[in-house]
């Protein structure tokens, strides 16, 4: 009897496991989880969100490497908004507490658009990346250096930007 007792106790202890995995893994794994993802229209100073879709659960790098990349590819074709040079990659992105470091690269290095652009692209950027939970400010590098601005010389690039920055 008491060996049938203890399975019993087993059996009860294995199933609240697996119900607790279950649910657990069920949370972050909701279908249809998206990210905010800001672009800054023709104006200079609207900035719009679309959701994007983020698929499978991701670590909090990845998702924000997505992000960014999303961010910098700009919004579906069509919509009219100020976006980066065609070319510009993000090179990578860590995440240190409250903080992203974004690097780019490609057509990012050459003067493209003037302060207006530039300001618009990045300000898009920093929304994005400040709209993940627990990233309040945003550290942009080129081709994985520390730069004082982009080659245009416009926005100022030395310090973390954060959506006061504007």
């Amino acid at each position: 009897m008491r060996l049938r007792a203890l399975a019993f106790a087993a059996l009860l202890f294995v199933a609240a496991l697996a119900g607790y995995r279950y649910f657990v893994h069920r949370q972050s794994n909701v279908a249809g989880s998206t990210i905010a993802v800001y672009y800054c229209k023709t104006d200079g100073t609207t900035l719009e969100p679309w959701h994007v879709s983020l698929g499978a659960p991701r670590d909090r790098k990845s998702v924000a490497f997505y992000a960014a990349t999303q961010a910098v590819a700009g919004p579906p074709s069509g919509t009219e908004a100020i976006r980066f040079p065609q070319g510009t990659l993000v090179r990578g992105v860590d995440v240190s507490g409250s903080a992203a470091t974004v690097d780019l690269g490609g057509s990012i290095t050459v003067p493209a658009g003037g302060s207006f652009a530039e300001d618009g692209e990045f300000k898009a950027l920093v929304w994005t990346m400040t709209a993940l939970p627990g990233i309040a400010s945003v550290q942009v590098t080129v081709d994985g250096g520390r730069v004082p601005t982009l080659p245009g010389g416009h926005l100022e690039l030395d310090e973390p930007l954060t959506r006061q920055s504007w």
